[in-house]
């Protein structure tokens, strides 16, 4: 049988929202690259996407050894899904299982195939990891609408740096108004970037009086999922989760929507631009990182 190796990945912004997946296939010193995207999805559905299209290529059975920074991907394949199907598609608990369409069809590819599941941390510097996570990227912004920004409304830029995760911190906010720039900058001895990225957002709005119309840019996903997508769900639920979970940070995510609620307000995810990072991002991380040094 051939030898088959095979990386992918998937997500969308904000999840769920608009996504991409991407794949490589391997074989000697050949090599096959697919991509794909949707423009209503959630992260997983665009993981097991990407398994799925990457196994429907093969014309034959192989040996793979197939690699994702994906938990949800790998655990299920490899540890869940004979359970789930001997359960009818259906949990322990017997609840049906999230994205089963997707499931099923990934089962029935993955039985003509000798497949061997790898996790890969992403994000450490793995050569086809990175690449299948910025091809994914690629493929999600070609259906991303341009965001529409006005030049005269004021731009926050925020950004944390933590050093240990729990550790010392500080937050660094640039507001370019009027042709003018102003920075603020503070820290915390003992923090998570999480935190120091909420506080970041939080002190940017701040300085800004209620109603004013603003801009807000960060490179936090965490941050911007929330403020975006999470926290209607999760005040509506007095910040508890769907899962019965307390919200970690709701102390930082109500101060937040208190303040956000109070002026108007548009998101900017600038996460993943390199370099066409925003000029006051980068003075933002600068200003953080040097705070974080003397706290």
């Amino acid at each position: 049988m051939e030898q088959v190796t095979i990386y992918s990945d998937g997500g969308a912004d904000p999840n769920p929202g608009i996504g991409g997946w991407a794949a490589i296939l391997r074989t000697g010193t050949h090599e096959k690259v697919l991509t794909g995207n949707d423009p209503h999805t959630t992260n997983n559905r665009m993981e097991l996407q990407a398994a799925i299209a990457a196994l429907e290529a093969l014309s034959r059975s192989c040996h793979v050894d197939f690699y994702t920074d994906s938990q949800y991907l790998r655990q299920g394949i490899s540890r869940w899904i004979e359970g789930w199907a001997k359960r009818h598609w259906r949990s322990e608990t017997g609840r049906p299982i999230a994205n089963v369409d997707l499931w099923k069809r990934l089962w029935n590819l993955s039985q003509k195939h000798k497949i061997k599941w790898h996790w890969v941390r992403g994000h450490s510097g793995n050569r086809y990891n990175e690449r299948v996570d910025e091809l994914a990227r690629q493929a999600r912004l070609e259906i991303t609408p341009e965001v529409s920004l006005d030049r005269e409304v004021p731009r926050l830029y925020v950004r944390a740096s933590v050093s240990g995760n729990p550790g010392p911190g500080g937050w660094g906010v640039v507001l370019e108004e009027g042709g003018e720039t102003r920075q603020w900058s503070g820290s915390e001895a003992e923090t998570t970037n999480n935190r120091m990225e909420l506080r970041a957002a939080i002190e940017a709005l701040r300085v800004l009086p209620e109603g004013t119309p603003v801009q807000l840019f960060t490179s936090s996903d965490y941050v911007y999922q929330g403020a975006t997508s999470w926290i209607s769900g999760w005040r509506r639920r007095n910040w508890v989760k769907q899962s019965g979970q307390p919200v970690a940070n709701a102390d930082l995510w109500r101060e937040l929507d208190g303040l956000a609620r109070e002026r108007t307000l548009q998101w900017v995810n600038a996460k993943g631009k390199g370099e066409d990072m925003p000029l006051g991002l980068v003075e933002a991380a600068r200003l953080a990182a040097d705070a974080r040094e003397v706290s």
